[in-house]
């Protein structure tokens, strides 16, 4: 777990010895910033007068599942038969709408299917008051908890002020906890960025109009290089003795040059271009499925950061257009290092010269490509994955 996401759960935020000035005070502070961003003193003073921080925040990033559990339970939790069956219906219900979204803007309808399931479950959650709440107050509260994302979450806090200042009721702007606005849940920077009308109102509202919600995104997927056509990815079965050092997300390579390597598709299945550039990607190891993943799963990463969140859209994509489960299981008895073993992991990674990254704890794919150089010089397969052996197998060496 990430340090700045234990630190999260000692945070009070309201005047605490956490902090060098109370909620109140940086509030006060952070005006002139906004101000200098184009926020009139108005506005601020209007959308922040009163305002206290939300007491539940530290607890929700702090449990961000994304982070927090193993790629095959967040998965488990997103693709279910009842998700994939409303989905479905959805989907059907809206056809013609989908259906010219995906004809003019070229990103794969049920791409923005899944993300709408994902984000909000096709919708229901919008109304519910628990989940969906101010989002000035939200995005306050996160600025002034200065967690691990501190400038996004302060352009996001200015971005809303300026939707307001462009005519919202900042009690009307509603969204997630971290934010995030409307049926695909887009934060109020990608908002201004990428908000586009899809239903000719003269207006962007991600919360009420489902046209300009899945517009947005898509817009917003365009202008992260989402390549209209091609596929998020498929996956493949790896021969016995396949060097493992080329699953390197950073150098993208032919298909063919895979397929030369023995890579097959599952299920007997071709590939229909040997020459998109693609990545190994085998999220628990040799274990588990492996992929060979376009450019356009990283465009997925750009919407949302996690690995989990990438994979669950592009699963519950093809599953919404009839398609299986995955072929291989996931290695579900797999146990994995605590904040403190992983710590250990990069510290004793950095000591043999493999890894150049902060000791933090945060396994990501530099640490795992360090990892996976020191299961080659023993030897071993070098997958990458990490888990608790791999804390005990670091911890010996002197």
């Amino acid at each position: 777990m990430r340090r700045w996401l234990l630190a999260a759960m000692i945070v009070v935020l309201a005047g605490t010895s956490a902090h060098a000035e109370t909620f109140a005070e940086f509030l006060r502070a952070f005006e002139a910033r906004a101000v200098d961003a184009g926020v009139s003193r108005e506005v601020y003073r209007r959308a922040t007068d009163g305002l206290t921080a939300d007491p539940n925040i530290p607890k929700l990033v702090e449990t961000q599942p994304e982070f927090t559990t193993p790629m095959w339970a967040y998965l488990d939790a997103r693709i279910t038969d009842g998700r994939i069956s409303r989905g479905k219906a959805a989907i059907t219900k809206n056809e013609a709408l989908f259906t010219a979204v995906g004809r003019t803007m070229g990103v794969d309808p049920f791409i923005l299917g899944a993300i709408w399931g994902v984000e909000t479950d096709y919708g229901a959650v919008l109304g519910n008051s628990k989940l969906i709440k101010p989002i000035i107050r939200s995005l306050a509260t996160l600025t002034y908890q200065k967690r691990g994302r501190y400038e996004q979450d302060a352009a996001d806090f200015i971005a809303a002020l300026k939707m307001v200042q462009g005519g919202l009721d900042a009690d009307a702007l509603v969204g997630s906890w971290a934010g995030a606005i409307g049926h695909l849940q887009v934060n109020p920077s990608n908002v201004i960025a990428h908000g586009t009308d899809g239903d000719g109102d003269g207006r962007v509202d991600l919360h009420n109009s489902l046209p300009d919600a899945l517009a947005t995104s898509a817009k917003f997927l365009l202008d992260l290089g989402y390549a209209p056509g091609v596929d998020w990815g498929f996956e493949v079965s790896v021969p016995a003795g396949f060097d493992w050092l080329l699953a390197d997300r950073e150098t993208l390579r032919p298909i063919s040059f895979f397929a030369e390597r023995g890579v097959t598709r599952v299920r007997g299945r071709p590939f229909a271009d040997g020459s998109i550039p693609v990545f190994l990607y085998a999220p628990a190891g040799q274990d588990g499925p492996t992929f060979l993943m376009t450019g356009n799963y990283l465009v997925l990463k750009g919407y949302n950061f996690s690995d989990s969140y990438a994979l669950s859209v592009a699963h519950l994509a093809d599953r919404l257009k009839g398609g299986g489960g995955f072929a291989a299981s996931w290695p579900r008895a797999t146990q994995f290092p605590n904040l403190r073993q992983r710590e250990t992991i990069q510290a004793k990674l950095k000591q043999l010269g493999l890894y150049d990254g902060v000791v933090d704890g945060r396994i990501g794919p530099v640490t795992q490509a360090a990892y996976a150089r020191f299961q080659a010089s023993r030897g071993e397969v070098a997958d990458g994955f990490i888990t608790h052996k791999s804390f005990e197998e670091l911890s010996a060496v002197k």
